[in-house]
């Protein structure tokens, strides 16, 4: 940044140093010229009304000359007496005027330069000649003098503006090195529970630091969840994995007592349940993913319908289906939510399940619930995490893999709607409400 800045100003300051220095030069040389002019014209009149003399009055400056064209100073002012034509110029083209920079030696004052200025006289005394005039050279003129003291200011202002810039950029980066140096010891260290220091200045890099520990607190609540369900899947898959090898370990050490039928039937149910742990958390992992299938017009009550008829429950089912409840979304996966939903109600009911399908608000809204023992009212959202039971009734022995209603929440978050736990109607049981937008709600 420094070097950036640097770079920009010296350019602006070269620019700026230049345009000074041609634009005082230039002034300086019209006013000495202007000055010279007007003395010579003062001379030029003086020298056409009187009759010639050898010493010239002196005016606004002291260096005159009147010289004919053969190079002789035929008047000159006590400054010039004795000394050689001041300029050799003439005019041409039908000019009478001519502007010279010429050096000379002049008494008592050595080498000196001069800015001239020529007016021819036609018509004087002396006859045809050359009147000038000379201001001697302003120093600034002379020499290098304004481009040295341009070129001093300029680095001067160059070597404040860079310390300026460093000190000011290094000052504001510093919060930022700091955030550096901070994500890298959480990085290094792999300790997502820590977090960045927050400024106690309200700024932008406040704002920066708050959204840096909420992606840590997101990860963070990642990486557990992860971790947790690797745990958990890892405990459910071994329960089933260790049956199936301890039955298959008696059969080959005894084959004579197990009866080979009875034992093929127990590790077939151990291995649908190995598939059914196994599919559910493939299908975690495309929601988790946001895999969407193609979608589609879907009439709920069709839905449910369908779903009922092709998977014959164990208790009696009620449906209250309002026709024409029509949602976008994948038939694959609300499919399975609604399956989920009728196998929960159905595993846990007494005896009888009821559907309902209506609209509210906008919404199209599926209940399914059961006359089962129902759900505590301060359990109804730990029902939702994966491989959560909350009792006997709703344990291993159920058949449950402790999956389906994670997925199925998981799947109504993924078509923007959302699944929880009610009250019962009647006042017993498990009521699960689920509110997706209507079809003609959705924006296009």
């Amino acid at each position: 940044m420094t070097i950036t800045v640097l770079l920009i100003s010296a350019l602006v300051l070269g620019v700026g140093a230049l345009a000074t220095s041609l634009g005082v030069r230039a002034r300086v040389l019209e006013e000495t010229v202007d000055t010279a002019t007007v003395a010579a014209r003062q001379t030029y009149e003086a020298v056409g009304k009187g009759p010639p003399v050898s010493t010239l009055p002196i005016n606004q400056v002291g260096y005159l000359q009147v010289v004919s064209h053969d190079g002789r100073v035929l008047a000159a002012s006590p400054a010039m007496k004795g000394q050689p034509p001041i300029s050799h110029l003439w005019p041409t083209g039908g000019d009478t005027r001519v502007v010279d920079t010429t050096c000379a030696t002049v008494p008592g004052e050595g080498r000196t330069c001069f800015v001239t200025a020529g007016l021819q006289h036609r018509a004087s005394s002396y006859g045809d000649v050359m009147v000038y005039a000379a201001e001697p050279e302003p120093p600034i003129l002379a020499g290098p003098i304004l481009e040295i003291a341009l070129a001093a200011f300029s680095l001067a202002m160059l070597a404040l503006l860079g310390w300026g810039t460093w000190r000011l950029v290094g000052r504001t980066l510093e919060p930022v090195r700091r955030m550096r140096t901070e994500m890298a010891e959480i990085t290094g260290a792999s300790d997502l529970s820590r977090r960045m220091t927050v400024p106690d200045k309200a700024d932008e890099l406040t704002e920066l630091t708050q959204t840096v520990n909420a992606t840590l607190n997101q990860l963070e609540r990642s990486l557990e969840n992860q971790r947790r369900f690797a745990s958990d899947a890892s405990h459910e898959l071994r329960t089933p994995l260790t049956g199936l090898r301890a039955k298959l370990e008696l059969a080959l050490a005894d084959p004579e007592a197990e009866d080979p039928s009875e034992t093929m039937r127990s590790a077939l149910a151990d291995a649908e349940r190995l598939q059914a742990i196994v599919n559910d958390l493939l299908m975690l992992a495309r929601l988790d993913a946001g895999v969407q299938d193609s979608l589609e017009q879907i009439d709920l009550a069709q839905l449910v319908t369908t779903e009922v008829e092709r998977r014959p429950p164990r208790h009696e089912v009620l449906m209250r289906l309002k026709p024409d409840v029509v949602v976008q979304g994948s038939r694959l996966q609300l499919s399975r939510l609604l399956t989920n939903l009728l196998a929960n109600a159905d595993r846990h009911a007494a005896g009888e399940v009821e559907v309902y399908v209506g609209s509210e608000g906008g919404e199209a809204v599926l209940e399914v619930a059961d006359d089962g023992l129902g759900i505590p009212t301060d359990q109804r959202e730990r029902v939702f995490q994966r491989f959560t039971r909350l009792d006997s009734a709703r344990g291993r022995d159920a058949g449950g893999t402790g999956l389906g209603l994670p997925i199925a929440r998981d799947i109504a978050s993924a078509h923007r709607g959302k699944l929880y736990a009610a009250d019962s109607t009647n006042g017993r049981g498990a009521r699960l409400v689920l509110r997706l937008p209507l079809s003609t709600n959705l924006p296009i």
